[in-house]
C-alpha cells in the first residue's frame, strides 16, 4: 500500500517539479497565435477550451495501454512501479509535452512532417512508414480488446465478429464528423466514467484489507512465473504508463486545437502523468488479487479483459464494477478512433490528398478500416507484441526529434536525449533477441549488437545535427519556428 500511495503522489509532485523545468526548458510564448486560431477550418483546427482538450489528449492516449499493459507488467512484480513512475516524468510525459508543443509551433504538423523538418527530409519516409503501421496495429488492437470486453454482457447469438463491425461503423460516422463535434461532445461523458471508475478501483482496492505488494530490497526481482527477462520486455509491454510512441500520433491532434502554449504542460505531461496514476492502480489490483500463475493463466486464455472483469467484480461487486468495465471500454474505443483519424490525416499528408470533401475523407478512411478488420483476425497477442515494437521505436523518433529540436535552439537536449538512448537500446536488444511473433532466433550477441548498433545510430544522429547547425544561416525555418498565416480559412468539411 504504501508504494502505491506513494508512487502515485511521486507522480504528482513530478508534474509539479520536473514538468514546470521542462516547460521553462522549452521556452513558451503565451501570446503567440496558435494553428486553432490562425489555420482555423471548422474540422481539425478548431478552438476549444483547456479541460476538453486535457480530456480528449487523456482518452486519446489512453486506450487499453494502461490498463492492459500494467496488467501484463504485473507479472513482474513490484518492480514494475519502478518503470511507471520513473518513466512516466522523465521519459513518457516529457516525450508527450515535447511532441505536442513542437507540433503547435509548426501549423499541427504530425510527426512525420516533424521529423522530415528537424531529422532530414529522407527520414520521412521511414518515419511514415512506422507511424502508419503504428496507428494500423493501434487502432486494429484498441477495435479487438473492447469487442472482447463487451462480448461478456451480450446474449450468445451475438459474435465477436458481429460487435467489431458494430465498432467500425461507429469510427467511420465519427470520422467524418468535425474533431470538436466527434470527440468534444463526447468525450467528455467517456471522460467523467474513466475518471470515476478509476477512482473506485483504486479505493476500493486501498480500503479493502487486500495485501498489496510494497517495493523493497526483497521484493526487488523479477516475478514473471515463466522466468520473462525484466529487460527489455517489461518495458514494452508497459508503454501507455510509461512512455508510448502512440502518443506523438495523438499529441499534434491537440496542437491543433489549444488556444494557448501556457495550457501545454498541463495538456501533454500532466494527461500523461494521469495515465501513469492509472497504470499504477491497475498494476497494484492485478498484483494484489492474484499470484503470477494465476495471472499469467488468466492473460493466456485470451486479453487482459479476462483479468479487467475479474478486477472490477472483484472490488467492487456486480453493479458497480459492470460501471468500472464500461469505463474501461471507453478507453480502447475513444483512442482507436483517434488512432484512425491520426491516420488518416497522416496519409492524406503524405499522398497530398486534401481533405476537404467527403469523397476525400471516405476514400482514404474506407480502404484503412477495411485492413484493419481483416487484421482482427489474427491472434490479440501476436498484434500486441507487433504493437510494442512498433510503438517503442516511434518513441524514440519523436525523442531524437525532440533532442534535435532543443539542440539547434540551444537548449537543455539532455532531458530528451537520455530518455531517447536508454529506449533505442531496447528497441535494439528487443528485435534481435525476440522472435515478435515470426518464431526466428538470431542466435546473436544480442547487448554487444544492441550497443554497437545504438552507437552507430547515435553517432550518425549526431553528426548530421552538427552539419545541420552549421548550415542554419541557409536554413532560417530551422531555428526560427514556424509561425502560421493569420489568415482564418472558413468552413468545414462538405
Amino acid at each position: 500500500m504504501i508504494t502505491l500511495i506513494g508512487g502515485i503522489a511521486v507522480l504528482i509532485l513530478g508534474y509539479f517539479t520536473y514538468g514546470r523545468f521542462i516547460e521553462k526548458n522549452f521556452t513558451i510564448e503565451p501570446d503567440r497565435p496558435t494553428p486553432a486560431e490562425t489555420l482555423r477550418d471548422g474540422y481539425d483546427f478548431v478552438p476549444m477550451p483547456k479541460w476538453k482538450n486535457a480530456i480528449i489528449q487523456l482518452l486519446n492516449i489512453a486506450g487499453t495501454g494502461p490498463i492492459f499493459g500494467p496488467i501484463m507488467g504485473a507479472l513482474y512484480g513490484p518492480v514494475a512501479y519502478v518503470w511507471i513512475i520513473f518513466g512516466a516524468i522523465f521519459a513518457g510525459a516529457v516525450h508527450d509535452y515535447m511532441v505536442g508543443m513542437i507540433s503547435l509551433r509548426n501549423n499541427g504538423a504530425h510527426l512525420p512532417e516533424l521529423a522530415s523538418k528537424y531529422l532530414g527530409k529522407p527520414v520521412k519516409h521511414v518515419v511514415n512508414i512506422f507511424t502508419m503501421l503504428l496507428l494500423l496495429l493501434v487502432g486494429t488492437v484498441f477495435v479487438t480488446s473492447p469487442a472482447s470486453l463487451i462480448l461478456n454482457f451480450t446474449p450468445s447469438w451475438i459474435t465477436i465478429g458481429m460487435i467489431t463491425g458494430i465498432i467500425f461503423i461507429y469510427y467511420i460516422v465519427s470520422t467524418v464528423l468535425p474533431i470538436d463535434k466527434a470527440l468534444g461532445k463526447v468525450y467528455p461523458i467517456f471522460g467523467a466514467i474513466l475518471i470515476i471508475s478509476t477512482i473506485a478501483i483504486g479505493t476500493s482496492l486501498l480500503a479493502g484489507g487486500h495485501s498489496i505488494p510494497n517495493l523493497s530490497p526483497a521484493t526487488l526481482s523479477n516475478w514473471h512465473p515463466e522466468g520473462t527477462p525484466v529487460f527489455p520486455i517489461l518495458f514494452f509491454t508497459i508503454s501507455c504508463g510509461a512512455i508510448s510512441g502512440f502518443h506523438a500520433t495523438q499529441s499534434p491532434m491537440v496542437s491543433r486545437t489549444s488556444t494557448n502554449e501556457r495550457e501545454g504542460r498541463f495538456t501533454f505531461y500532466g494527461m500523461m502523468i494521469a495515465e501513469g496514476i492509472i497504470a499504477m492502480i491497475w498494476a497494484a489490483a492485478a498484483m494484489s488479487l492474484f499470484d503470477g500463475q494465476t495471472l499469467s493463466q488468466m492473460i493466456a486464455s485470451g486479453t487482459p479483459s479476462v483479468v479487467v472483469n475479474q478486477v472490477s467484480i472483484l472490488l467492487l461487486g456486480n453493479i458497480v464494477g459492470t460501471v468500472a468495465i464500461f469505463g474501461v471500454i471507453v478507453l480502447p474505443l475513444s483512442s482507436g478512433l483517434s488512432a484512425f483519424r491520426s491516420l488518416r490525416t497522416i496519409l492524406a499528408d503524405y499522398l497530398h490528398i486534401k481533405q476537404d470533401t467527403l469523397k476525400k475523407i471516405l476514400m482514404l478512411t474506407i480502404p484503412l478500416y477495411v485492413i484493419s478488420f481483416g487484421l482482427t483476425q489474427i491472434d490479440f497477442n501476436l498484434l500486441w507484441r507487433y504493437f510494442n515494437w512498433a510503438n517503442q521505436v516511434t518513441a524514440v523518433i519523436a525523442l531524437l526529434v525532440s533532442t534535435r529540436y532543443l539542440y539547434l535552439k540551444d537548449k537543455n537536449h539532455l532531458v530528451t536525449l537520455i530518455p531517447a538512448t536508454f529506449m533505442l537500446y531496447a528497441v535494439f536488444v528487443y528485435i534481435v533477441s525476440q522472435p515478435i511473433g515470426l518464431g526466428l532466433e538470431l542466435g546473436l550477441p544480442t547487448y554487444t549488437l544492441s550497443l554497437i548498433g545504438t552507437g552507430l545510430l547515435l553517432t550518425l544522429f549526431w553528426s548530421s545535427g552538427k552539419k545541420q547547425k552549421t548550415g542554419l544561416s541557409s536554413d532560417s525555418s530551422l531555428l526560427n519556428d514556424h509561425r502560421s498565416s493569420s489568415r482564418r480559412v472558413s468552413g468545414a468539411v462538405k
